[in-house]
């Protein structure tokens, strides 16, 4: 995982939940994307294991205002939130488990 997006935040508003008491993992997916079902497994699994991590799908065909206020480009794309919502890394394209845990020892 990697890229940064300083000083971006997001918030329940934005994701149409609450955060993570320690961090979120945001997935931008679309309806006919294969990596998209493989990588809500993944970050599923992740989120599941590191207590205070939550886990956002958000549908990037529904929610293109967000899409392009944050430059996602392609799906997936994943991004990691720390507890305040900042985004602390970025990934496209389908991420390795050890991956979203190592970037998620960023945000907590």
């Amino acid at each position: 995982m990697r890229g940064r997006d300083d000083g971006k935040r997001l918030g329940a508003a934005e994701l149409g939940q609450g955060l993570g008491e320690r961090a979120t993992l945001v997935q931008f997916s679309s309806a006919f994307c294969a990596p998209c079902r493989a990588t809500r497994r993944v970050l599923a699994e992740v989120a599941a294991m590191v207590p205070g991590v939550t886990h956002v799908e958000i549908d990037a065909e529904q929610r293109l205002e967000l899409v392009r206020a944050l430059g996602v480009l392609r799906t997936p794309t994943v991004l990691v939130l720390d507890a305040d919502g900042r985004i602390v890394r970025r990934a496209t394209g389908q991420p390795r488990k050890a991956d979203v845990i190592a970037a998620l020892g960023e945000a907590v």
